[in-house]
């Protein structure tokens, strides 16, 4: 556990040079706005096309995994929707706490960091995780608060869901570099040692851009936040792990990747999605925030258990 906890204290210690900056102001909202969009667009981008172009569609796809990590999701996801309607708040609020409680940090924070924890050979299974995160529940939270605002679903919003994955560069990166690996190309040096060297700025500055974007984040509704924390960083990483090992007999490493990226904090652009519709955004606000501090802790053990097992 301490070996594992020293190894992830770096990754953690960026964002807290990240806070601290923006804590300080030397580092402004404007600036961290543009550094993710620097690491959105650019150097995740790049690190994704690169992984993807050197793996096969049979090792990024796996239809038992696919399953697994979808019941597990789908099972906390229920839980929150369902506490949340006990409270008696809104559908559309219930979609945001739902979300809160299944989706991670993958793309800024589980890429980088679990790569290097677990080895090359996790780049796999995260971008599974992260295709499935961004395709599936992405679409369902943007479906249920418009289905709720209008009453209905339109092909108007069916369109809209597409576009918006078309024009998601994690999404357009992944399939482009799977679509290297199934013509049976290699990237030419040149073009290999720049997306190397571009994909490498991703670790620092997405990580730095967490910790920045983290220092205007406020602690409100604060009983909330620690429920959905809880859900995310406990119920979720569990329900995936009885998905995976217990029901659809997932491959060991696998399934530990899966498992680890379940417990990873809530995702930066859950925020983003509440802002955008304007649903709950302080309660997003509060969750990331509280979710990322106790991860320091949770991430630790949860690869700890992962790696001895």
């Amino acid at each position: 556990m301490l070996a594992i906890f020293l190894k992830t204290l770096p990754f953690f210690a960026l964002i807290g040079l990240g806070w601290g900056a923006g804590r300080l102001r030397f580092f402004p909202d404007a600036a961290t706005e543009y550094l993710t969009r620097f690491v959105f667009y650019f150097a995740l981008s790049a690190m994704l096309f690169r992984f993807a172009a050197n793996l096969s569609l049979a090792e990024i796809f796996d239809a038992r995994f696919a399953a697994a990590y979808l019941a597990g999701c789908l099972a906390v996801y229920l839980l929150a929707t369902l506490i949340a309607r006990l409270r008696r708040i809104p559908a559309t609020e219930a979609a945001v706490e739902a979300q809160c409680a299944v989706i991670g940090n993958t793309g800024f924070l589980g890429v980088p960091l679990l790569t290097v924890l677990l080895g090359p050979e996790a780049a796999g299974p995260i971008l599974m995780v992260l295709a499935i995160d961004l395709i599936v529940f992405s679409s369902l939270i943007t479906l249920i608060i418009t289905g709720a605002r209008e009453g209905h679903l339109s092909p108007r919003i069916i369109k809209v869901l597409a576009f918006g994955l078309v024009k998601n560069p994690m999404i357009v990166s992944m399939a482009a570099g799977l679509a290297v690996s199934s013509a049976g190309l290699s990237l030419p040096a040149p073009v290999e040692e720049f997306m190397t060297i571009l994909g490498a700025a991703a670790t620092p500055c997405a990580l730095f851009a967490i910790g920045a974007s983290l220092a205007s984040k406020t602690a409100e509704r604060l009983s909330v936040a620690l429920w959905l924390s809880f859900a995310k960083l406990v119920l979720h990483p569990v329900a995936v792990a009885v998905a995976a090992l217990l029901v659809f007999g997932v491959e060991p490493f696998a399934a530990g990747v899966m498992i680890a990226a379940a417990s990873l904090p809530v995702a930066g652009n859950v925020y983003i999605l509440a802002r955008t519709y304007g649903v709950a955004p302080q309660r997003v606000s509060a969750s990331i925030l509280i979710s990322t501090v106790f991860s320091i802790v949770t991430v630790s053990l949860v690869v700890a258990w992962i790696t001895a097992a």
